[in-house]
């Protein structure tokens, strides 16, 4: 998933950027950010095919969601090892990554294969961390919990089986249920966490 924010697909990467030696900063054109315009280029034509229907559609829809997700984990790689950290990067990548996402999720409930309410709980935690993300933004970054990753791979999978045609519906059933359980509990943990660093920073400061 992702340029370094302080949240990617719902949790922040511990992994500190490379930063970059001496010398003019990053360009906005940079190879980390081309893969991040890329993945929010390839959403309406991941839609497009997902309404297409038939086999033929459904398949061409997963290469794209494919390509979509493998973009997400490549852009944040470069832009750490390559020192391509941009502000632009930073707001980009959660666009994208939940764009393609919320893509997903309603065009699927739009189609009568997922109910609204599934889409409706996943998308309210996604946009209430980016929330909780901006508010403590000032006071210090929250590191990434295998709770978060868990949740982004579980919501991948889910989607993937989903859009793919021949998955039993009982095995989707069940994975989404997963993915929306762990999207809850990663949510409460996060604006748990997010409210405990807020108060440590003011209080730092008194």
């Amino acid at each position: 998933m992702s340029q370094p924010t302080a949240e990617t697909g719902g949790e922040a990467r511990p992994t500190p950027p490379v930063q970059p030696g001496p010398g003019p900063p990053p360009g906005l054109v940079n190879l980390a950010n081309s893969l991040t315009v890329l993945r929010l280029a390839l959403v309406p034509v991941f839609v497009l095919l997902l309404l297409a229907g038939g086999t033929a559609g459904r398949i061409a829809a997963f290469a794209v969601f494919l390509v979509a997700s493998v973009t997400d984990v490549l852009d944040g790689r470069i832009a750490r090892r390559r020192g391509l950290i941009t502000d632009f990067g930073k707001i980009a990548d959660p666009i994208a990554d939940k764009a393609l996402t919320g893509a997903a999720l309603v065009t699927l409930s739009a189609q009568g294969e997922l109910a609204w309410w599934v889409t409706a709980v996943i998308l309210a935690r996604e946009l209430g961390v980016t929330a909780l993300r901006f508010w403590v933004i000032r006071h210090g970054v929250i590191a990434a919990s295998r709770g978060g990753k868990l949740k982004t791979m579980l919501q991948v999978l889910a989607i993937t089986l989903y859009v793919l045609p021949g998955p039993p519906a009982a095995l989707r059933a069940v994975v989404m249920a997963l993915a929306v359980v762990v999207t809850l509990v990663t949510g409460a943990d996060y604006a748990i966490r997010a409210v405990r660093l807020r108060r440590r920073s003011r209080a730092a400061r008194r």
